[in-house]
């Protein structure tokens, strides 16, 4: 008999039979591949930047000068930002993790721990000074030649005698505030200063103050004017003041202030407003203003914000919180949930929402021209759309209250009731009722617009005729999803975006885009043709700012080939409608394209299985590039793989597509273990990437091609009520046509998947026996019980899940109680041969994790081999990185010892038991 060991080893030499002869993977190896974060472009468009970020180990931050080709790399820096005439980037550089891990285990307290460092990078010189111990800083985006920089509280002077007094630095009493002009290297500081904030475009900063210690400097709110480097007074006093905020040309300012010396669980506070025609800012709004209802206050949660042109100021009132009995001891108070079933929303659910409930505000304006308020938004209409980045002369409210008991079991979008209120004087006229959609408003405020999924169509109201109006005729082609195979109503392709002064609204099609007058005038425009050659076009904002798209200026189209699943850019000319492609082939270009602002350069990515997306650089219409990052030039050193479109016939007769990774070196004439994992369909992901790392919760597919498997990833077509045969069908029709090709091992195959997939695999397993071994990850194993249970994250009835969504059963558990038994597991756990690996934790807040410990303690009263892996605290994908690590470790021993005979580890032949947890992990295999 041959040895378990001498088969694992040949099973991993196998794919070396090739010429050159590369090393697999390891999970050591992993831990230097990096990731690409952060880019930036200049304003000028000269100079790009991004973070590179291993797996494990310090970021490098990377600053590249496109005019000199040339790249400045800064260890361990991050948060960079680059200022507005392109003449410095400022950044800050964090302590070696190492070195923090030691102090940390040296248990060194957390005031002594090492701080960030700013740098400020001269772009013209190549100079960079270095600030220590700095805790934030502001480099505007949109005005030159200022950054200020808040340093953390220093600690006090050792050598001063007890007799002296100093005011500390701390969190309650603020911390050196430094503003400093970068032209001239002069700076101011402001000491004690607690917030800050600065003007969008004009060169001026609002801040607040605890005071200095000998009086020159009062507590209270100032402005800085960079123009004059002078510090004015706004407000001086003690208190507690938040939300500073400024509009466009730091013209006017508004802040929240509490200025009460008594201590209260409830802070009334007041919102003061100043112009630069005013001494000092004046409170406009107090707990004793008319339009407050009894008992209520002004918002301290809610933001403030002016609107674009500056001639309003929005913000919001609230009603008096629930204050708790301080008087009461702890055996005093009862602890209580009490449901009822008239609750609007489930009390798991208003639990979740606790906080936000908490901080629930109404939305108000202040009107400074002629100093008046209207209140926008109310018990009535809670929710509030603004237009025109607030200069809309009205906006969008929303009201979900009736509507909310329902979507308990129908989900969303939850219908509305919709509004049309004056941002003038709060007047407000009830436009549509029972509207199951998310509304918007357009760009300049003319038109409410939303899709409704019963109707399957767009709807706009007018304000000009105040007539609500459905958008399309009978154009022959759908506008929403002709592939929807779920038990409700088919959902949009979305919108491009309107066109400015909101003339037109550009929506989408399966493959294309059409321009539709909203005021019906003028016929449907059909701007491209991708239905014919079945490429899919959709428009890329190239300017994040622009509310509209500027029907002058051409159009950028990300291009994508749903046949040949190539991908590319295409410029569109709206006047004379030609489109002229850039770029096109066999990879996934980056859906997002970044611009210059005042400059014609561009960064984007693209990619395929062996191309990592590095950053490309071009200042040539995106007609060609340039490559400015090399994330991971170690993958040439390693084996890799690479990955087809692969086509079957399912067991409906239905055309299936799904992807074939293949390990380099493939030989056609071997037969290879082969790991069949998918989540709804993935034929669209041809051309991506997969770099190493540490998933959440699936197999990283470079990875174990790298190590010898074939990787399938079938997408599954559902028929409603039929889930886990839907899934059964497809894969296993999948997996018996590759077997048919000569080159896969029946006798070592292998299923992974998380959640949805987790669930169908757990399903399969009970329906056959063609695989050799299973892991499930968060699997639904009984619908009975699951379909009562809650999403623990949103506090969400499950329902829903079931009757309309990714679930697909289509009914209630009482209308269809068998549907629900033949598509649960757990009933049919007698069945299962497979050897099953179960991943659920115990802080999943979307699959309930007695699902996973249903369908174990069945295995195991079964006698069937099953494991189930809990890891504590965890959600429904790990997040903690050394959970990753360990997941994917025991995984990849799990399939190497029933797939490629590898020795079994010693947790699973003897588990790890809570004496050894977080102790003895058990990865040592057996001899």
């Amino acid at each position: 008999m041959v040895p378990l060991r001498i088969i694992f080893l040949l099973a991993l030499l196998l794919p070396l039979a090739a010429p050159a002869q590369k090393p697999a993977l390891t999970q050591e190896d992993i831990a230097t591949w990096k990731s690409i974060a952060a880019p930036l472009i200049s304003t000028d468009g000269r100079w790009a930047a991004y973070q590179l970020k291993p797996n494990e180990g310090d970021p490098t931050l990377v600053i590249y000068d496109a005019q000199r080709k040339k790249e400045y790399a800064f260890e361990r820096g991050t948060a960079l930002a680059l200022s507005a005439e392109s003449r410095f980037a400022a950044f800050l550089i964090q302590p070696p993790e190492d070195s923090l891990k030691a102090m940390r285990r040296r248990k060194v307290k957390k005031e002594d721990l090492p701080q960030d460092t700013l740098a400020i990078f001269n772009l013209g010189s190549g100079q960079v000074s270095k600030i220590p111990r700095v805790k934030a800083f502001l480099l505007p985006e949109k005005w030159d030649g200022w950054l200020a920089y808040h340093l953390h509280p220093a600690k006090p002077d050792s050598t001063l005698p007890d007799s002296i007094k100093v005011k500390k630095e701390s969190e309650a009493n603020g911390s050196r505030l430094v503003l400093l002009d970068l032209l001239k290297m002069r700076e101011d500081t402001i000491p004690y200063t607690k917030t800050f904030t600065a003007a969008e475009r004009g060169q001026r900063f609002l801040l607040h103050t605890t005071g200095s210690q000998d009086s020159a400097l009062q507590p209270g709110i100032y402005l800085y004017d960079c123009a004059a480097a002078q510090l004015r007074s706004l407000l001086p006093g003690r208190g507690e003041y938040q939300k500073l905020t400024l509009d466009r040309p730091g013209q006017q300012a508004a802040f929240l202030a509490y200025r009460d010396t008594l201590k209260s669980q409830a802070k009334p506070f007041s919102l003061f407003y100043w112009n630069d025609s005013l001494a000092q800012a004046s409170p406009i709004a107090d707990t004793a203003a008319v339009f407050l209802p009894e008992g209520w206050f002004i918002s301290e949660h809610a933001d403030l914000s002016f609107s674009k042109n500056g001639q309003r100021l929005f913000f919001s009132m609230a009603p008096p919180p629930l204050l708790k009995d301080t008087t009461l001891l702890e055996e005093e108070s009862v602890q209580l949930e009490v449901w009822t079933y008239t609750d609007d929303r489930i009390y798991t659910q208003l639990e979740a929402r606790l906080d936000q409930e908490r901080k629930r505000s109404y939305t108000c304006v202040y009107h400074p021209s002629r100093g008046e308020i209207a209140v926008l938004a109310n018990l009535e209409v809670p929710q509030l759309i603004l237009g025109k980045e607030g200069d809309a002369p009205a906006a969008l409210g929303f009201d979900e209250g009736p509507y909310l008991r329902r979507a308990s079991w129908e989900g969303s979008p939850v219908c509305k009731d919709l509004y049309w209120i004056s941002v003038e004087d709060g007047q407000r006229r009830l436009i549509a009722r029972n509207v199951c959609a998310n509304p918007a408003l357009s760009p300049d405020g003319r038109y409410a617009y939303w899709y409704s999924a019963p109707d399957s169509a767009w709807f706009v109201f007018s304000a000009e005729i105040k007539e609500i109006k459905r958008l399309m005729p009978d154009l022959g082609v759908a506008f929403y999803n002709e592939l929807n195979d779920l038990p409700q109503h088919p959902y949009h392709y979305g919108i491009a975006g309107w066109t400015t002064e909101d003339d037109f609204i550009l929506l989408y099609d399966r493959y294309d885009i059409w321009k539709i007058d909203p005021a019906g005038r003028l016929a449907p425009n059909r701007l491209t043709n991708g239905r014919t050659s079945g490429t899919r076009y959709r428009y890329i904002k190239l300017d994040p700012e622009a509310r509209a798209i500027e029907e002058v200026m051409p159009m950028l189209f990300h291009t994508f080939n749903e046949r040949s699943k190539a991908s590319g850019y295409a410029w569109f000319d709206l006047h004379t409608g030609i489109i002229r492609q850039v770029q096109q082939g066999a990879y996934a270009y980056a859906s997002n394209v970044m611009k210059a602002k005042a400059g014609n350069a561009y960064l984007f990515t693209r990619e395929n299985f062996r191309e990592f997306p590095d950053l490309l650089y071009s200042n040539k219409d995106l007609s060609t590039f340039s490559r400015i990052s090399n994330a991971n030039p170690q993958q040439a050193n390693f084996r890799w793989g690479d990955i087809e479109l692969y086509r079957w016939t399912g067991a409906q007769g239905q055309d299936i597509e799904g992807l074939l990774i293949k390990p380099e070196g493939f030989d056609p004439t071997q037969q290879y273990p082969m790991i069949t994992y998918f989540y709804e369909r993935n034929a669209e992901n041809l051309y991506r990437h997969w770099t190493p790392g540490y998933p959440r919760s699936i197999i990283n597919f470079a990875y174990y091609a790298s190590r010898g498997y074939l990787i399938f990833i079938p997408d599954i077509h559902y028929r409603v009520g039929y889930p886990g045969e839907s899934a059964l069908d497809a894969v296993t029709t999948g997996v018996t046509s590759l077997i048919g090709q000569g080159f896969v091992d029946r006798e070592r195959l292998g299923l992974q998947g998380h959640s949805w997939g987790g669930y169908q695999i757990a399903y399969i397993v009970t329906r056959t026996n063609m695989f050799r071994c299973a892991e499930s990850g968060a699997p639904v194993s009984n619908m009975t019980s699951a379909y009562g249970g809650i999403r623990w994250e949103s506090g969400l009835s499950r329902m829903f899940q079931y009757e309309r969504a990714q679930s697909r059963i289509g009914a209630t558990l009482w209308d269809r109680p068998l549907r629900y038994i033949e598509n649960s597991p757990l009933f049919f756990a007698d069945k299962i041969e497979t050897p099953l690996l179960i991943l659920h934790n115990d802080e999943d807040g979307a699959v309930p994790w007695y699902q996973g410990i249903e369908l174990f303690l069945a295995l195991r009263r079964l006698e069937k081999p099953a494991w189930l892996l809990n890891y504590n605290g965890e959600a429904h994908g790990l997040r903690k990185t050394q959970n990753k690590k360990d997941f994917q470790r025991r995984m990849q021993q799990f399939f190497d010892y029933y797939l490629l005979g590898a020795p079994m580890p010693r947790w699973m032949e003897k588990g790890v038991s809570p004496l050894e947890k977080g102790i003895r992990q058990g990865f040592e295999l057996r001899e």
